[in-house]
């Protein structure tokens, strides 16, 4: 682009050329024609005027230092391998910002007017090209450096320059960034699915499936870890023992023969099944209340075989206190009264008989809590059931007409039934030796056997 220039005076040699100036040419140098001043646009102006680039077919972009390139200094030669360069052209370059100012961008476009030397009378041509009038303005885009442009944190808007120093670029390769709180789905994933080409992904995790005895383990872990089976089975061994113990010191005196020995050792016993009640109640009716049995049937989702595995930790654990606390007490009367010898039948009912009635009990206990999933009427059912008919017979034995049936109650009551087991039952029609186990264990199939139909059936 050609800007109308006045012609200007020849300066003195060696002497610097302001911006925007340039030196008369030589001697014998064709002289532009006499034009008239351009008008300078105003410093404020936010569009600079339309240049047209005056640039030879045969001049390529040259690379430049990220500097910036200064003029020539008085006395210094210029560089070698420069192309010469007309008195007063003006150089628009892309400059690479250094290093130490991140705010500019590779490509940033500088207006520069530099000086050019002055080449010597009879010197050849430029091989870029016919020789520039003063004033030309060349517009030169400067490539970036091939190393790889300085990368910029995420989410930084580029710093953007002023409107007099905008102008057209070279888009510059960036390296897509992925912002920091995205991940990358593995590609196993992608391929894995109804449409893809990959196999489907396998967990890591092994899967087996559920048997009975992941079920016993859960119950067992479910019921040793709460504080309701320490306090009810501690319970009801001091009561089975101490006051066992308290019957023994009671009739130990040398002159009164105790037949059968044993018979007396039931006491304790039953204020212990009293705590033994609550207990296997609250093996499920706690769950029920709380909703953990949502996250029981949902980790097992058969729930016949939750049932059986509760109804067995249940039944084992209260066996094997009871039978202990049993022979702890056998032990004591045996040796602390007076009378013949317990026999083997004796010492087996008065021990695991009456070990296996207890957890019998307990199960009848659950079956109770299954149906009516309520842990304080399960419990005031069950209490009812055990010492209610014992009760109400009292009342009613005084009655003629109701003697014959408050006979029957005493007889399969829970306490005859118990004491029947030691060889001391209340009416001596009733239910004797090993029968008073099989009578309640018959009603307590039934029981649970209703409890396994509800379970089935309801929702929880």
């Amino acid at each position: 682009m050609t800007s109308p220039q006045q012609p200007q005076s020849q300066p003195e040699p060696h002497a610097t050329e302001a911006p925007g100036t340039g030196p008369t040419p030589p001697a014998g140098a064709p002289q532009p024609p006499a034009q008239p001043p351009a008008a300078q646009p105003p410093a404020k102006q936010p569009e600079p005027r339309p240049l047209a680039a005056h640039a030879s077919p045969q001049q390529q972009p040259q690379p430049q230092p990220p500097q910036a390139t200064q003029a020539p200094q008085p006395g210094q030669a210029p560089q070698p391998g420069a192309p010469a360069r007309e008195a007063g052209t003006m150089m628009l370059q892309a400059q690479q910002p250094p290093a130490a100012a991140p705010g500019k961008e590779a490509g940033t476009m500088m207006l520069q007017a530099q000086p050019a030397p002055q080449a010597p009378q009879g010197a050849p041509q430029s091989p870029q090209g016919a020789p520039k009038d003063a004033g030309t303005m060349t517009l030169q885009a400067q490539q970036p450096p091939a190393g790889p442009p300085p990368q910029q944190a995420p989410y930084q808007q580029p710093h953007q320059p002023a409107p007099h120093q905008q102008a057209p670029r070279q888009p510059a390769p960036q390296q897509a960034q992925q912002p920091p709180h995205q991940q990358q789905i593995p590609a196993a994933w992608q391929a894995a699915g109804p449409g893809g080409a990959g196999p489907a992904y396998v967990s890591p995790i092994p899967v087996r499936r559920t048997t009975l005895g992941h079920a016993l383990a859960s119950e067992w872990t479910k019921i040793r870890s709460v504080r309701s089976t320490m306090w009810t089975l501690g319970v009801m061994v001091l009561l089975n023992v101490g006051i066992g113990l308290l019957t023994a010191l009671a009739l130990a005196d040398p002159d009164r023969v105790v037949e059968p020995k044993l018979g007396f050792a039931w006491f304790g016993l039953l204020l212990g099944t009293l705590c033994v009640i609550p207990l296997g109640v609250l093996v499920i009716s706690s769950e029920y209340g709380t909703g953990m049995i949502r996250t029981t049937f949902t980790a097992c989702p058969s729930r016949a075989r939750v049932l059986t595995a509760k109804a067995i930790v249940l039944f084992g654990l209260t066996f094997v206190v009871t039978t202990v606390s049993n022979a702890l007490v056998a032990v004591a009367h045996a040796g602390m009264l007076t009378g013949p010898a317990p026999t083997g039948d004796e010492w087996l009912r008065a021990t695991v008989g009456a070990g296996l009635f207890v957890a019998v009990l307990s199960l009848l206990s659950l079956a109770a809590g299954t149906l009516l999933r309520h842990s304080a009427g399960a419990i005031s059912a069950m209490t009812g059931l055990v010492l209610l008919p014992m009760l109400m017979a009292v009342f009613m034995i005084t009655s003629e007409s109701l003697r014959p049936f408050a006979t029957k109650l005493i007889e399969y009551s829970v306490p005859n039934n118990l004491a029947s087991l030691y060889g001391q039952p209340f009416m001596p029609d009733g239910p004797t030796g090993w029968q008073p186990l099989l009578v309640l264990a018959g009603v307590t199939a039934v029981v649970l056997g209703g409890a396994y139909a509800a379970l089935q059936k309801r929702d929880v």
